[in-house]
């Protein structure tokens, strides 16, 4: 898994994204064995939405809202 220098790559947290991808190819698309690389790439997206604040945008994070409302669901244990 990359590290906290994924804020800073091009575009922000792309590798963590890809490494989505790559998961859910290697397993058959079955979401819920990819959710340790989901919450990796939320983690990254909320680094970068602290670091330049909720006007940054990345292709490759969703809206700031939206990644509250994930991070939340992750942490309640959903």
């Amino acid at each position: 898994m990359a590290g906290k220098d994924d804020v800073e790559a091009k575009p922000p947290c792309h590798p963590r994204a890809c490494a989505i991808q790559d998961c859910l190819t290697k397993n058959n698309y079955n979401e819920a064995k990819c959710q340790e690389v989901v919450k990796a790439l939320y983690t990254c997206c909320e680094s970068f939405y602290e670091r330049y604040g909720d006007s940054a945008s990345s292709p490759s994070c969703p809206k700031p809202s939206l990644l509250r409302l994930k991070m939340k669901q992750f942490n309640d244990g959903k």
